[in-house]
């Protein structure tokens, strides 16, 4: 009979922290689990599915989280042959769950500014042609898989090979990005804290501040403005053109896996989004 000892995530933080217990966690995917040491410790063990972003997410911790330090979870165990991850637990809540429209939730974007500012300060390439090029690339391919499941108009079409245009032939700055940078990854405690960085790579700067944009921004522009306080450098006009034209891939590319995985909710916000792209 397999037991939830024989899980290679409670293995993994067994063999590192020596006896553990799993605490139930309805909220965490089931990939991940809570789990505590004898001295009362958080951690967290994280299996992947996907190699890829398993070496991707490790890459992020060892390579740039120091960058974050302070606002992210430690490596503490790791086991490559199953692709799972044991990591400290950065103390907080989860900053989708405090209350639409409430001081907090303007602080939260805030200190999301803040802390965002620094992995892109510190890893930023000005103007560069070869970012562009490659989202430009990327968002083609989305185009002809939504086009091919007929998720999308002629028009619609059309709309999204000119944003890929725009990206292909502008200069654009690159950083280290988050690419999943919302309030779900955010944790409101003590410092503010960030995770699930399995998405992690280098890509267009202003590219992580998409899925703010037009998840939650647009409804309330006041969280728009206190990010930008925090993060220190608003957009200009440029910029600003570009992040739509970010849309576009946001928009695509959550019809498609909308489409893919039967998730209503993601095919809602891709067709919302490209109602305002066209």
């Amino acid at each position: 009979m397999i037991t939830i000892y024989d899980d290679p995530r409670v293995k993994l933080a067994r063999g590192a922290l020596g006896a553990v217990r799993v605490v139930h966690d309805p909220t965490l995917p089931p990939r991940v689990l809570r789990l505590v040491n004898a001295d009362g410790d958080e951690f967290f063990a994280k299996q992947h599915s996907d190699r890829d972003r398993y070496t991707r997410e490790l890459h992020a911790y060892l390579a740039w989280a120091p960058n974050l330090s302070g606002h992210v979870p430690r490596v503490v165990g790791r086991q490559d042959r199953t692709c799972t991850l044991l990591l400290t637990a950065v103390p907080g809540v989860r900053a989708d769950t405090v209350t639409p429209g409430s001081p907090e939730e303007e602080q939260a974007h805030y200190e999301a500014g803040r802390v965002l500012s620094k992995l892109h300060r510190s890893t930023t390439v000005p103007r560069t042609g070869a970012v562009g090029t490659e989202l430009a690339q990327r968002l083609r391919d989305w185009i002809g898989r939504a086009d091919q499941a007929d998720l999308i108009s002629t028009i619609e079409c059309d709309r999204l090979s000119h944003h890929a245009d725009v990206l292909a032939n502008t200069l654009m700055d690159s950083a280290v990005c988050h690419l999943d940078y919302q309030p779900r990854n955010w944790l409101l405690g003590g410092a503010f804290g960030l995770c699930d960085f399995e998405h992690m790579r280098r890509d267009a700067r202003i590219r992580d501040f998409t899925r703010l944009e037009f998840r939650r921004w647009q409804a309330a522009p006041n969280l728009r403005t206190a990010f930008f306080a925090g993060y220190g450098q608003p957009l200009n006009h440029t910029e600003q053109r570009l992040l739509e034209s970010f849309g576009a891939i946001e928009a695509v590319t959550a019809l498609v896996r909308g489409h893919e995985q039967d998730d209503l909710a993601l095919s809602t916000h891709g067709r919302t989004v490209m109602t305002r792209l066209t």
